[in-house]
């Protein structure tokens, strides 16, 4: 039986059962970071001996006939932007390099009393900003199914461990398609659920008002798993929202004949390549055989999206960095002794291309002069785009789009091109902008054996449908379509 490619009630089945230890399933996953990373890089780092003693704890309670938990020796990965206690947190940037955190963020509190196993921290685009994982100030992260091409980012090294079979599940944020976008061009899948639906608190910040923490997994079943663990109301952090949380296990096989699938015209016009298109109307027939209504919608500020989404998130990322500066936490370079020279060189030789890049773009939108004709501005369009969901979902239950336009691109093709870069997200910003969850699923391959990803989007807090649609695709075999 090969540990690594089990679901987390088989794990926990086995463990409780006495047929595998805790410490063994560990070991595997361990033993499979070690052949296989050295040619993905899905991590920055990792700590064996945490690990195994995590997973010895479980092996305690079950020698002593406790009840185990409902991850009990599940080896979870997550990304580095995501503080556990005692461990380096980098956030893949050269000014954090050396920073460990100082308490847990509470996700990662939920999952360890929940019985997780932390595997590793993996690789990001520098503070979350990019979709390939190139922008790392430590190494790209590759492709497990074809490694000439990108993970996608910017949580490519989570999408990337789970794909490797070097995690059952992991943890990344999702702050316009970071989850997302990834998972579709590794094959796997990855949520993000509604804005306030799990705690931010221990999240280094990139835009506050758009960043979420989800699960990515390779069955719909783990992911509805690890989210029930993880939502919920947290005192440490104001945005989140206490709103009941159904139990995602106990949904997710019910029948989905009758759903309303809305079909934006805007998502499925020129730009999307002819693979991409193609895959996505096969799913769509699979979900129609399934019993599912298929109606066209208008999503009309879709258009504005991408300028809409750059101008918040660079402005939020402008104010949220300039706490990076040498004096509190992380790198500092002294230069000429002077607080200016030490501000100046910091954070010139800390942060990388496209980070400097964004703070000086979200430092100007925000400048005097220009808040308005920028800022205040992406905001106005910003609740259009939300209503424009709102109004849809009168009429659907789900909207469905490609995740990313393309199937996943070759290392360096788009790393001189931030343009081309920043329109991979064109699908997925929406989600952010409005606050609404969104999954995306695997939908096959291309002749290449490069990944396809689907997209469903759902009304606020409903990602109890998303994941029974998901779970009723991922039986009827639309992940092979």
């Amino acid at each position: 039986m090969e540990l690594t490619d089990l679901k987390i009630s088989k794990i926990r089945a086995l463990i409780e059962g006495g047929e595998v230890s805790a410490v063994e399933v560990c070991k595997s996953y361990l033993s499979s970071i070690e052949a296989r990373d050295p040619q993905i890089r899905a991590f920055i780092h990792y700590n064996p001996d945490l690990a195994i003693a995590q997973a010895a704890r479980i092996d305690e309670l079950r020698a002593a006939n406790k009840p185990l938990p409902p991850l009990a020796g599940v080896p979870i990965a997550i990304k580095d932007n995501i503080s556990i206690q005692g461990q380096r947190c980098t956030c893949a940037s050269k000014i954090l390099e050396n920073f460990v955190a100082l308490y847990n963020a509470t996700v990662i509190e939920k999952l360890s009393k929940a019985g997780a196993v932390f595997i590793g921290k993996t690789n990001l685009d520098e503070f979350a900003m990019g979709s390939s994982t190139e922008n790392s100030a430590f190494f790209p992260t590759r492709n497990p199914l074809s490694q000439d091409y990108v993970p996608g980012g910017s949580s490519g090294g989570s999408a990337a461990a789970v794909a490797g079979e070097m995690a059952v599940a992991s943890l990344g944020s999702d702050t316009g398609g970071s989850i997302r976008q990834p998972s579709s061009f590794c094959g796997v899948i990855g949520l993000k659920p509604t804005y306030g639906r799990v705690s931010r608190y221990g999240l280094v910040a990139f835009g506050s008002s758009l960043d979420q923490i989800g699960p990515i997994a390779k069955h719909v079943e783990d992911v509805a798993a690890i989210l029930g663990v993880i939502a919920g109301k947290d005192s440490h952090d104001s945005t989140s929202l206490n709103v009941e949380i159904p139990n995602y296990l106990s949904h997710i096989n019910a029948s989905i004949k009758g759903t309303k699938v809305g079909l934006p015209r805007e998502y499925f016009k020129a730009g999307i390549t002819e693979d991409v298109n193609s895959k996505i109307r096969t799913g769509l027939k699979v979900l129609e055989d399934l019993g599912c209504e298929l109606i066209e919608i208008d999503l009309p500020h879709t258009t504005y999206a991408i300028a809409c989404y750059y101008v918040i998130a660079m402005a939020e990322a402008s104010s949220n960095l300039a706490r990076f500066d040498g004096v509190r936490y992380g790198l500092r370079v002294q230069g000429d002794g002077s607080l200016t020279e030490m501000y100046r060189l910091t954070r010139d030789l800390g942060f990388g291309a496209e980070v400097k890049r964004r703070i000086i773009l979200g430092t100007f939108v925000l400048s005097s002069g220009y808040y308005d004709a920028y800022y205040l501005r992406a905001q106005k369009v910003r609740t259009l785009v939300t209503q424009d969901f709102e109004k849809a979902f009168k009429k659907v239950d789900v909207i469905i789009s490609p995740t990313s336009p393309t199937p996943p691109f070759r290392i360096g093709e788009k790393s001189n091109d931030p343009l081309a870069m920043y329109l991979s997200d064109i699908f997925t910003i929406t989600a952010n902008l409005a606050g609404v969850p969104g999954i995306s699923v695997p939908c096959g391959k291309n002749a290449q054996g490069l990944a396809i990803g689907m997209q469903l989007l759902g009304k606020h807090f409903d990602e109890a449908k998303l994941l029974n649609v998901s779970q009723a695709f991922e039986i009827a075999g639309g992940f092979a379509v």
